[in-house]
């Protein structure tokens, strides 16, 4: 259905004055896009998880000057929905299996759409105290998720790299800003973190990347001589970072044993938790997040595994006030925004002042759905990545690289009865991933461990079953098979 060729609507010229539509039309055309994001959504089991185009072709199309006189509404948004948005990675299509999914709730699509209309700027409690109010709300659920005191706190951000950002900024400011500042991290840690600690004055000779173990998961003992050397060197150390699902494999660092350095050498331990920390709202997940609660502070995403629109992130500190001490900065402009006692100002917690209302797409989509409902959507991941390992470990032709964890799971395509070297071998899972990638509906990513290259699935969309799984491996058994009978030809 398009608005442009319905008879009798009125055009661009007679629906609006200057920036102002009318109200009919405001309605139409609202009721118009939710139609077509319907559609996409029913629609999404059908098509292939990725589509895109190369960036010429799309500049010829795009690349003009923006017009002088308004063109209809309609007809701009028939455009939009047919020329633009669906140029993209389809994140939550249940065959998306690629770097970290994303699949939201319709409530918290409605939710951002509210947000935008009511046009608040949630900087300050004066300014926005109801959203304000809603993210403190939404802030303690996750904090006695997490196990954390009452005295923490955080506040919701665009995502990991903020949160990130954030910590390692509070970080900093608890040890005094020293000289020589130096942060660690697993060798499987997020750009994010390294970028992080770059913004915040780390030298990148003072960011240390420390050694792994046979699981992907930080060598705390290495990590403990590499302080020692350092800090006999003049560095001064500041923060360690762990992993709570690492990116390419889901691995979670060995939390309480860093949490139990971390305290003894008085350094600040940041949790990078974006792509798995929502896991603790099961049982499973908390059990394999044990420790968590030991950190001085947390980044979570809940725009992965919490089934929210992009951004969402979140950052939890265990003491409220070291966020507060690194960042209220009093401004003039802003002097009568101390208004009334204890009233929080959320610009006083980050490197933020404007922001948008983030919680109540998370607030909308609990208070729908309920817990039970996303503590099954969270387990249905973890239990799906189970299932893809038991398969993997009984195909003739795949062979596990690293065992499931949470909701990853990395692998490639490597005969039982095949002798093939690395190189044999890469080309083989490159040809399989290209193949994913042109030939079938479901989407993939790859990943190296340990310099060898590994195909990999990321399972979080609560949409996505068994037979999507299955029938994506299955597609690579086969891929598999036809470029290990083109190599023997060749």
């Amino acid at each position: 259905m398009s608005l442009k060729n319905e008879p009798g609507r009125k055009g661009s010229s007679e629906s609006h004055d200057g920036l102002r539509m009318v109200p009919e039309h405001m309605l139409d055309l609202a009721r118009r896009a939710a139609e077509i994001l319907v559609e996409r959504i029913e629609a999404l089991p059908q098509e292939s998880a990725w589509e895109g185009d190369f960036q010429q072709i799309l500049a010829d199309q795009f690349m003009e000057d923006p017009p002088e006189h308004g063109q209809p509404a309609a007809e701009i948004l028939e455009r939009a929905a047919r020329e633009i948005l669906p140029f993209t990675l389809r994140l939550d299509h249940p065959r998306q299996f690629a770097f970290i999914p994303s699949a939201p709730t319709w409530p918290g699509v409605l939710a951002d759409f509210m947000a935008a209309g009511y046009n608040v700027n949630q900087c300050t409690w004066l300014v926005a105290s109801g959203p304000s109010q809603l993210e403190l709300v939404v802030i303690d659920w996750i904090r006695r998720w997490i196990g954390y005191p009452e005295n923490a706190g955080g506040l919701l951000t665009s995502g990991g790299s903020a949160a990130s950002l954030d910590a390692f900024v509070a970080a900093r400011e608890s040890a005094g800003h020293p000289e020589r500042a130096t942060v660690y991290m697993s060798d499987q840690s997020h750009s994010a973190q390294v970028r992080a600690a770059r913004i915040i004055g780390v030298r990148p000779e003072c960011i240390r990347k420390i050694p792994c173990d046979e699981r992907f998961r930080l060598d705390v003992e290495a990590l403990a001589r590499a302080v020692a050397e350092d800090r006999a060197a003049g560095f001064n150390p500041i923060a360690v970072c762990a992993n709570a699902g690492a990116g390419s494999t889901g691995a979670i660092d060995p939390l309480e044993a860093m949490a139990d350095y971390c305290e003894a050498e008085r350094i600040w331990l940041h949790v990078d938790a974006a792509y798995g920390g929502f896991a603790i709202v099961t049982e499973r997940g908390k059990a394999l997040l044990q420790g968590i609660e030991r950190a001085d502070s947390i980044g979570l995403d809940a725009h992965k595994w919490f089934f929210q629109p992009y951004e969402a992130g979140c950052l939890l500190v265990k003491d409220q006030r070291t966020l507060e001490n690194a960042f209220v900065i009093p401004h003039d402009m802003l002097q009568d925004t101390i208004w009334g006692a204890n009233h929080p100002n959320f610009s006083d917690r980050g490197l933020q002042l404007s922001r948008s209302v983030r919680a109540l797409k998370i607030w909308m989509s609990v208070q729908t759905f309920g817990m039970a409902a996303f503590r099954r959507a969270v387990s249905n991941g973890m239990e799906l990545a189970a299932q893809a390992e038991e398969y993997i470990g009984a195909s003739p032709i795949l062979e596990m690289l690293n065992p499931a964890s949470l909701g990853i799971i990395c692998f490639r395509v490597n005969p039982k009865t095949a002798a093939l070297d690395e190189e044999a071998l890469e080309k083989i899972n490159r040809n399989v991933l290209a193949r994913v990638f042109w030939e079938d509906p479901a989407f993939m990513s790859s990943t190296r461990l340990r310099k060898t290259f590994s195909l990999r699935l990321c399972i979080m969309n609560h949409t996505t079953t068994w037979d999507d799984v299955r029938e994506t491996l299955e597609a690579i058994e086969r891929f598999g098979r036809e470029a290990l009978s083109e190599g023997e030809h060749q």
